[in-house]
């Protein structure tokens, strides 16, 4: 099949501008003040909408005894 009516390769390029990928939209944590994605969990500290979801230390504790229980096994 042969095409009819061909684009040029600037109308292609003008109706691909549209295609780029956005940076993502970080915002501030409120309570750390560090950097996070919107409408998530920080992943410092364990706030969402100055509530605490979620123990950061107590994570950090877990993992760093099941690493050491997997080295000494």
């Amino acid at each position: 099949m042969v095409v009819r009516m061909r684009h040029t390769r600037a109308h292609t390029a003008n109706r691909r501008s549209h295609h780029a990928l956005k940076g993502a939209a970080l915002c501030m944590c409120s309570h750390c003040k560090a950097p996070k994605l919107r409408h998530t969990m920080c992943e410092k500290c364990g706030y969402y909408r100055g509530k605490k979801v979620i123990d950061t230390v107590a994570r950090v504790e877990k993992k760093q005894s099941k690493k050491k229980a997997q080295k000494s096994a």
